[in-house]
């Protein structure tokens, strides 16, 4: 009888290792781009899931968040012994080669519990740059398994890391009664097997060190978002002008042409492709509905997850949170959550979820509500720059500044009048690493299909609504019922309204909805500051009530309410 790969009973294969080795780039390897992410059963503790074939069976691939020690001391690390608990047929710890010492220190504690464990060395050249030599043959006699020495971003010795698999060994009996007699070991094997030689510093080393201090790095990370949002901006332009609006206006041509000569209804002609021949005005399914994801914010945000997406690989983030370490302080947080806040710029919801790396209450409750309120996410920040771009960069800058603003002081005074602790968190920084253009590529067009998937039908759902309400008059209501704050307070058309309402659907399409309002520049600013603080989208509303708790996310709404009334209104009277 011949059995084929999925008559065998799948393999499991569980991932492990300090944050900052190389581990997802190891598991993307692995498994390509249909992965799995979901937060473990009672925590918002995330790990990742994929599928790979191993000889004649399919495995499956577990990424466990990266953890120092199997000896719990935060609630991650809670997480992956759990996840290490239920148990696997081979453990691939991925070592630092460049920090042998510090991550042999998680390596011995898995190895004591007797589980097959496969060693990859990974950073294998950072380690050869930096004049680490490590004797793989050596090291594999002193810790009994296999060890593979692996390039992640290039690919080198990932093969031989699969080929390892199926020799992965039970580790010999080990047992220490102490952590220090562990540490004492781990000092052995280090002075056996690896040699640190004399080098000169490379231009990253350099790079690294004069990017931390404060005298030069401040200027560096002004540059460096400086550039970021110009080429955000001048890329997204251009991607609008030569490729989307072309496409576009060919297509609303056929596609109104279509639906006029085949529906007869008034009403259903008016929900697919709306009044206006406009794109942007029409309010139909087939015509804003696909213009306002596809035409508006897709040209920006691919740019802007590409510049993400390198600032993350080339190991830039950690280091803006050590310039930014000492501002956070003054608002009660500090570096490490500039990490939720650049997540913010993608996503609100991973953002909110991420606050779990801050230990106390006040931090998380600061961080989502300062972050929510004051950080526009991808498509909401590429409909601010595809509104207020033709306009001029000053006004996109009047927008971020405003928020900025309104996060510093915010943070100030709630950090004063909010009583909690504060403590610290050591992060640790990642050696500067060369881009993989392919690895970024994928990580790009996941996060751009996600993006698709929900962003469509949440602006055809919005679509509709904003018909409804067009033609049933509640439009004209909800604008003369809101006027005295809209139109009296921010200055903005009565119809606004109701494209403020639409937000809580969907940032991006609220903003959306403000373009056949003909409003100035202006408007267009405070409406924008307005929206982005007075309230979060539905799916990070129902994040921030798991995350924070419904007394928590209730206040969280109500300051924000009074802050976005209260900041729209001074923009109004400082803007006209």
């Amino acid at each position: 009888m011949i059995l084929d790969q999925w008559s065998l009973p799948p393999l499991k294969i569980l991932l492990m290792g300090n944050p900052n080795v190389g581990k997802s780039v190891i598991f993307s390897r692995l498994t390509g781009i249909e992965v799995i992410s979901a937060n473990y059963p009672g925590t918002t503790v995330e790990y990742t899931e994929g599928r790979m074939k191993l000889g004649e069976q399919m495995a499956t691939l577990v990424d466990a968040p990266g953890v120092y020690s199997l000896d719990p001391t935060t609630h991650v690390e809670e997480v992956s012994r759990m996840i290490f608990s239920k148990g696997a047929d081979v453990v691939v710890n991925v070592i630092d080669a460049t920090n042998l010492e510090r991550n042999l220190n998680l390596t011995l504690q898995i190895l004591e519990r007797g589980v097959p464990t496969v060693v990859a060395l990974n950073l294998w050249d950072a380690a050869t740059k930096k004049g680490i030599e490590i004797d793989v043959a050596a090291l594999e006699k002193e810790l009994g398994v296999p060890v593979v020495p692996t390039v992640a971003v290039s690919g080198q010795g990932i093969r031989d890391l699969v080929g390892a698999l199926a020799k992965a060994k039970t580790p010999p009996v080990m047992h220490f009664a102490s952590s220090d007699q562990r540490w004492a070991r781990i000092g052995e094997i280090a002075a056996k097997t690896q040699k640190v030689m004399h080098r000169h510093p490379s231009l990253f080393d350099r790079l690294e060190d004069i990017s931390i201090k404060p005298l030069t790095g401040i200027p560096i990370a002004m540059l460096v978002l400086y550039l970021s949002f110009s080429l955000v901006i001048e890329a997204g332009e251009l991607l609008q002008v030569k490729i989307t609006d072309p496409i576009f206006i060919a297509y609303s041509l056929f596609i109104s042409g279509f639906v006029e000569s085949h529906i007869s209804s008034p009403l259903l002609h008016d929900i697919l492709i709306g009044t206006s021949p406009e794109l942007l005005k029409s309010f139909g399914i087939l015509t804003t509905g696909l213009y306002i994801p596809l035409g508006v914010v897709l040209p920006f945000l691919i740019p802007f997850y590409l510049v993400l997406g390198a600032l993350e690989d080339i190991g830039y983030l950690p280091r803006l949170s050590i310039i930014l370490d000492a501002f956070m302080h003054r608002i009660g947080l500090h570096g490490a959550a500039i990490l939720p806040c650049v997540l913010g710029m993608g996503c609100s919801v991973p953002a909110v979820l991420s606050v779990r790396i801050l230990e106390s209450p006040k931090q998380r409750y600061l961080a989502a509500t300062l972050m929510t309120m004051a950080i526009p996410c991808a498509s909401q920040s590429a409909m601010i720059f595809g509104m207020l771009a033709p306009y001029g960069l000053r006004y996109i800058f009047a927008v971020y500044m405003s928020l900025f603003t309104t996060f510093a002081v915010t943070g100030f005074l709630l950090h004063r009048f909010i009583g909690g602790e504060s403590p610290e968190i050591f992060l640790e920084i990642p050696p500067y690493r060369m881009p993989n253009l392919s690895l970024l590529l994928k990580k790009t067009f996941i996060r751009i299909r996600e993006f698709l998937k929900e962003a469509v039908p949440y602006i055809a759902l919005g679509m509709i609504v904003m018909n409804f309400f067009y033609l049933s008059g509640l439009m004209r209501l909800i604008g003369e019922t809101m006027r005295p704050v809209v139109s009296g307070l921010l200055g903005l058309p009565s119809d606004a309204a109701t494209a403020l309402i639409i937000g809580f659907l969907r940032k991006d399409v609220g903003i959306g909805m403000f373009a056949p309002l003909d409003m100035t520049p202006a408007q267009l600013v405070v409406a924008s500051v307005v929206l982005a603080m007075y309230f979060p989208c539905v799916a990070t509303f129902m994040v921030m009530l798991k995350e924070l708790g419904v007394s928590g996310t209730l206040k969280s709404v109500a300051l924000r309410l009074v802050a976005a009334l209260l900041v729209g209104t001074a923009l109004h009277f400082l803007l006209n």
